[in-house]
Parts: C-alpha cells; structure tokens; sequence
C-alpha cells in the first residue's frame, strides 16, 4: 500500500492534508467506537502517515489523486498519478507523477517521486510488528527546483481484529538556500465499519522545511470505500493546529 503525496504525504511541500475542527473528530470517533463487525482494517493511503504494507506480489495499485490546501487569499492544488507495483515478496516500488496550480498561477509540472518499500518485519514475528523502510527521493522537475530531496523514513503497524494502528516518521534531506532538513512524522488508527468501507483518524507532524517556514501539527480523518470490481474511492478532509489552513485528499484507485 501506499500514500499518493505520502502521501502524500509525504512531501516537503506546502500542499498538507488537515480536519476542518476537533469537535467533527470527537463526534466521528465516537461514531466509530460504536462499529461492531470484525473485518480486517486497512491502512496507508489516504494518510499523511504510510504503512508497512507492500502492494501484493505482481500487482498495481494506481491512485488518481487530488490535494488542495486553502489559506486566506491562497489556494494551492495539486493533483496526478501515484503507481505502486509489487516487485517481489516484501518489496513495492513507488513512481508518483505529479501537477500543481495556484492562485494567480498557471499549471506546471511538479517534483516527481521515486521511492521503494522494504517490509522487513512481520506481525507474527518477535516484535508483533509489520515494519518497513520506505525512502523516497522528490526529483528537481518542477519549475525553479534546484535540489533533489530525500525522505528516510520507517513506518510500522499492527492490525486487531477491524482495528488498524499505523505510525512512524523520518528525517528529510531538504537542501538549498534557506531551506532546512527536518523530522515528520504521526499516527493513524482505522477501523473497518462494514466490508468495504472504513474510517479513520490521524495526527501528523512537521518541522520547520525552510528558514522562514513553520512547524506543522494536525489532525485530520479519512475514509475508503469500495467502489466495484478494482474500484475504490479514498479521501481525507484536515486542518491545522497552529495554522489556518484546510486541506483535502482524494484519489480514485485502480487494483489491478
């Protein structure tokens, strides 16, 4: 599995995923709680947080993703492809292929992600843990980018019964003038509701990406829903703790 910005997510940019008020997490958790059918939880996309699971042996997972990020007097947006392919036992090879535009601006291409998934750990293993390391490279192909950055992360994850608690973080290599490395990181929890469709709950940090940039914390909470046959529909809906700025994700997904 995988996040389309890890995730999406994942990215150094300013294009984050946050939960529009802490009172809509408390009334859907306690909506959640209340779930009672035993089916296996699923985690990774569409969280800023990512999982150790890796796309199944052979296959595709293909997201056809949106994210956009709203401030006062700004919006931002970006949107692509992000292809996931089980290149062997415990292994997924990463390719995300993105867009942006924002206000006043035109549509340009933005920096393309590589990245690889090592799952070397198992929950039926001495640790009770599926763990993996999952680094990603942002190539310099957006317009003015000058540096390639590097996410070094590990995520881990246990599944009990519907529930599913992912989490983890790592270190980015953020180089160039005026810009800083930095640590993010977070945790989600999802619960399958019924088979199909499940819901979940995330708090993600980040450091400061640049001399004159700004810590991130927040919240946000997710759905997955089974569409048909390889079909599926994943978005998230968040805002931040220390900023005013509302975001969202959503990807249609192709299993193949």
């Amino acid at each position: 599995m995988r996040v389309a910005m890890r995730s999406a997510g994942l990215a150094p940019s300013r294009l984050r995923r946050w939960v529009p008020g802490v009172r809509v997490l408390a009334v859907w958790a306690g909506g959640v709680t209340g779930a009672l059918l035993a089916t296996p939880a699923l985690a990774g996309p569409p969280y800023l947080t990512d999982d150790p699971e890796p796309t199944d042996t052979g296959h595709w997972e293909i997201y056809n993703f949106a994210t956009g990020s709203a401030e006062p007097g700004t919006i931002a947006a970006q949107f692509g492809e992000d292809l996931n392919y089980g290149a062997a036992p415990d292994v997924q090879l990463t390719a995300t292929l993105p867009l942006q535009v924002a206000t006043g601006l035109p549509v340009t291409a933005d920096n393309v992600q590589l990245a690889g998934k090592y799952r070397f750990a198992r929950q039926d293993g001495a640790l009770g843990l599926d763990i993996a390391a999952f680094p990603r490279v942002f190539l310099p192909t957006a317009p003015g980018a000058r540096h390639a950055q590097v996410l070094l992360p590990l995520w881990a994850q246990r599944d009990a019964g519907p529930w599913s608690v992912f989490f983890g973080g790592g270190w980015t290599l953020h180089p160039g003038t005026g810009q800083r490395n930095f640590w993010q990181g977070g945790a989600a929890v999802t619960r399958t509701v019924r088979p199909g469709w499940s819901l979940g709950v995330e708090y993600f940090a980040q450091g400061r990406d640049a001399d004159d940039g700004r810590p991130l914390r927040a919240v946000q909470i997710g759905t997955q829903v089974h569409i048909h046959g390889p079909f599926s529909w994943l978005a998230t809906l968040g805002q931040g703790l220390n900023a005013r700025e509302t975001t969202f994700y959503t990807a249609l997904k192709l299993d193949l």
